[in-house]
């Protein structure tokens, strides 16, 4: 089940911030990098955004986070992530279904680093087209992908 979630409220913020850590870690691996934004982000950073968060769960158990920054036009994927006993199940996969369902918005926009594979692979059969690639100032390259409605 896919539901959204109230970053405001403590416990929920809790919540979703243990789910980035777990995942982030794994991808801050991936990268190769110590320095990684994500997993400095605090609860009190996830309570104050004004993105809305959703989540996926199986058996009242949060396997999966997606962060959607909304635009008029458009939404921006801000995070996806999935615990890590849980990746290869699917689980990103049907939350970007979810995603794409309830936003019929003309652009969505993502970014990944590009040595975040199924990441990568993720978008790419989900129809994004890579639209540039970049080096962040903390060493990671970044891609961005769009999918145009």
């Amino acid at each position: 089940m896919i539901r959204k979630l109230d970053n405001t409220v403590y416990e929920n913020a809790k919540l979703i911030w243990k789910v980035f850590q777990l995942s982030y870690s794994v991808e801050a691996r991936i990268l190769n990098t110590e320095n990684f934004p994500p997993l400095k982000r605090s609860i009190k950073n996830i309570q104050e955004s004004n993105n809305n968060f959703f989540i996926s769960e199986i058996e009242d158990v949060v396997n999966g986070v997606i962060e959607i920054d909304e635009e008029l036009e458009s939404i921006h994927i801000q995070s996806l992530v999935v615990l890590p006993s849980e990746f290869r199940k699917g689980v990103a996969s049907k939350m970007l279904d979810f995603i794409l369902d309830l936003y019929k918005k003309n652009k969505i926009t993502v970014e990944t680093g590009v040595d975040n594979i199924p990441a990568v692979n993720l978008y790419l059969r989900f129809k994004f087209n890579e639209i540039f690639q970049w080096d962040t100032d903390h060493g990671v390259r970044k891609i961005r992908f769009e999918l145009i409605n």
